[in-house]
């Protein structure tokens, strides 16, 4: 079987910072090192769990640039380079590239909720500027409007879309792609890799996989060889580490606060209008993770 595009365990990685808010790059570094040690054979950048909202382009580039450096062709390196104005994605683009991403992240416009001609227009346009593969991200949930199926699978024609990050939680439109296109699929919904792999994704981009890489790489890998009996298995035992992290608070908030409690970050500094965690939501963090046994 051949390896996916961008592999199949992927992390949408969180961006390290200091107590001030300022970027630490030396954490960034660290912290990519170690999810490829843990697992992870591809990582995305400057996505929503990395706080791409509030960090600058100048940060953006810095961030591709020393994860790139640091995980040399160990995994690939994917950027989020989605906004909501097309000609700010080609200069992302563009920057991404230059600094050695080895794929794009390209996420629905948001809040302008453009239709769909707009949403197959500006994909095909920053597909046309790429020069490295694109995988699109549906999360309607966030960005306002969904990637209808028929557009995914106009899309699915262009040389250099390979790939969706999906989290519009329809499993039925997802079988319509699938059975309709070449596209790799990977679940953009940690809880979700299950249902996802069992009707032909290729792998997951998780924010759980931060602190359970090696439970989600058995899983991915169960169900890749048809062991579905395994994958159950592992997926029911990740049920509280998913809970932790993303059913609590905000993704980037979690992960990060889990990432002080197994030791990997000395801070979980997220930038406002994120806030830090509460101490009761520690608490049920910590007991999520010593119930996953990720503690």
């Amino acid at each position: 079987m051949s390896s996916p595009v961008f592999g199949r365990l992927l992390t949408a990685m969180v961006t390290p910072m200091d107590e001030r808010g300022a970027l630490d790059l030396d954490a960034a570094a660290r912290l990519a090192r170690h999810l490829v040690e843990q697992g992870n054979d591809g990582i995305v950048v400057n996505g929503t769990t990395g706080e791409s909202a509030t960090t600058s382009d100048a940060e953006k580039a810095q961030l591709v640039e020393t994860v790139v450096d640091a995980v040399g062709d160990r995994a690939k390196v994917v950027a989020g380079v989605g906004t909501n104005d097309t000609a700010h994605t080609l200069e992302l683009t563009a920057q991404a590239t230059e600094r050695g991403a080895h794929g794009l992240l390209v996420v629905t416009p948001y809040y302008t909720k453009p239709p769909q001609a707009g949403l197959l227009r500006h994909f095909r346009t920053v597909a046309e500027a790429a020069q490295v593969p694109v995988m699109l991200y549906d999360i309607p949930g966030r960005s306002g409007v969904p990637i209808a199926t028929e557009t995914l699978i106009a899309l699915a024609e262009h040389e250099r879309i390979v790939a969706v990050k999906d989290a519009k939680g329809d499993l039925w439109a997802t079988t319509h792609v699938l059975r309709a296109t070449d596209l790799e699929w990977y679940s953009g919904d940690d809880g979700a890799t299950l249902p996802h792999m069992a009707q032909g994704a290729v792998g997951v981009v998780g924010v759980t996989t931060h602190v359970a890489p090696g439970a989600f790489a058995r899983l991915v890998a169960a169900a890749t060889e048809d062991d579905f009996a395994t994958a159950r298995r592992l997926h029911m035992d990740l049920v509280p580490a998913v809970d932790a992290v993303m059913g609590i608070t905000q993704g980037a908030i979690a992960a990060k606060a889990a990432l002080v409690e197994q030791g990997v970050l000395t801070t979980a500094t997220v930038r406002s209008p994120l806030p830090q965690m509460e101490d009761a939501q520690l608490d049920r963090l910590r007991t999520g993770l010593k119930e996953a046994g990720l503690l």
